[in-house]
């Protein structure tokens, strides 16, 4: 969420931002109605001020009157009056704040300077590692079905399209890559585990940015007024939400597993093939609470630590920073993780790395104090995937695909899974 101060003095920043995002023709009109909302509340905020001012008075002539033994009936009938005047232009004021709050929750935030405006053609590639393999034998949803590593055909069956069971040494897979991106987090880059619910609440979605805007993405469970998470970001990056931390907490780093849940309403067709784009998947994510003049410093370091996972994992990969119109709502600054995967022939996002300044902050309202006394300000926020799991094992599965149809495992997963090879 955005300081209102910007609204009310920097109007132009906020459009020059939505612009850059290509968002102005949706968000300009919400911008002119905030204005005008925000000039109408300054003056019933003036109004509702001036009648208190003059309810003072009359009471105090009130009480001079009886002190006199004189009549006040005339002037306790104005302070009644002016008292159910107070009494409505509250009302007004309460009603108008709550749209002003409705409509900032509806804005994104402004990217930084050095992020490309534009669309996703406009993405940069900043960084390679690796080098790609030209093909590889089979699909990775081939290849784990003969290796008795996936059973798509039953996940369908169990819960719907989307959804998929890992068997056998599929299911070990699955715990090894996400006890090694564990240990290294924690063990290397000095990360505290943390092991969080995967039902949050609606203030905790709405903190993080993913309500209002994404509600139809999200599973939600109307009895209880909970979601399943999207990504760990959400209860992660709220454990210290309407708190205040002391001068030690800040810099934090958190690491927690989670499995996700994301209905992908908009998404219908897209991606559908094996693990390409499922419903429900495991992944490892990594969040930060920095400083404010050290967070984009904070999101070069993050960010090279989901590169150390897919480098120990031997996976070649490209850094791209997001141009303003494929940054997320909440961030300002993304860059994406993308895996080369040699049987489907195509670049994978397997992380985004993102740095949301103060904007989750103010909405989850997550201070610190910069030194003892100080007045507190919002931490920055930082989260990326380190990483997320079904793209990772369809680009080990065609990367590491051999001519006798067995799969060659990096060396870094050899002590997770017993073997060197799957099949």
């Amino acid at each position: 969420m955005h300081d209102l101060r910007l609204v009310r003095e920097q109007l132009a920043v906020l459009r020059d931002g939505f612009a850059r995002r290509g968002a102005l023709d949706v968000l300009g009109p919400v911008l002119e109605r905030l204005d005008a909302l925000e000039k109408e509340r300054r003056a019933l905020i003036t109004a509702t001020e001036e009648r208190k001012a003059r309810r003072n008075a009359l009471t105090q002539e009130v009480a001079k009157r009886k002190q006199a033994k004189l009549d006040a009936a005339d002037v306790m009938a104005d302070a009644r009056a002016v008292g159910e005047e107070i009494a409505r232009l509250e009302a007004d004021l309460r009603a108008t704040e709550g749209v002003v709050d409705g409509l900032m929750l509806e804005l994104p935030n402004i990217t930084r300077p050095e992020v490309p405006a534009g669309d996703e053609s406009h993405n940069a590639v900043v960084a390679t590692w690796g080098t790609p393999r030209a093909a590889a034998p089979e699909p990775h949803w081939e290849i784990g079905t003969r290796l008795g590593l996936l059973d798509l055909a039953r996940g369908a069956k169990i819960a719907g399209s989307g959804f998929i069971v890992y068997r056998g040494m599929g299911a070990r897979l699955v715990r090894g890559l996400l006890n090694f991106m564990l240990d290294l987090h924690t063990a290397e880059h000095g990360y505290e585990e943390t092991w969080v619910p995967f039902v949050v609440n609606r203030a905790s979605m709405t903190g993080t940015g993913q309500l209002p805007k994404f509600e139809e993405d999200m599973y939600g469970l109307r009895e209880d007024e909970g979601y399943l998470i999207p990504t760990a970001e959400v209860p992660v990056t709220n454990l210290h939400r309407d708190e205040i931390l002391e001068p030690a907490d800040v810099p934090r780093s958190f690491c927690a597993y989670s499995a996700c849940f994301r209905r992908e309403a908009g998404s219908a067709g897209k991606d559908t093939r094996g693990l390409l784009r499922v419903h429900q998947f495991d992944k490892v994510e990594l969040v930060r609470y920095a400083r404010p003049e050290e967070s984009d410093a904070d999101l070069e370091t993050l960010t090279r630590h989901a590169e150390t996972v897919l480098e120990r994992l031997e996976l070649p990969y490209r850094r791209l920073l997001l141009a303003a119109g494929d940054t997320g709502f909440s961030s300002a600054k993304t860059y994406d993780l993308e895996v080369w995967a040699p049987g489907v022939g195509r670049w994978l996002e397997v992380s985004s790395c993102s740095n949301f300044g103060d904007f989750q902050a103010r909405r989850a309202n997550i201070r610190f104090r910069p030194a003892a006394g100080e007045k507190p300000r919002f931490v920055h926020t930082l989260n990326g995937s380190g990483l997320a799991l079904p793209r990772v094992i369809a680009a080990l599965l065609e990367h590491g695909a051999q001519d006798d149809g067995s799969v060659r495992l990096p060396a870094v997963l050899h002590r997770y899974l017993g073997t060197d090879r799957l099949g």
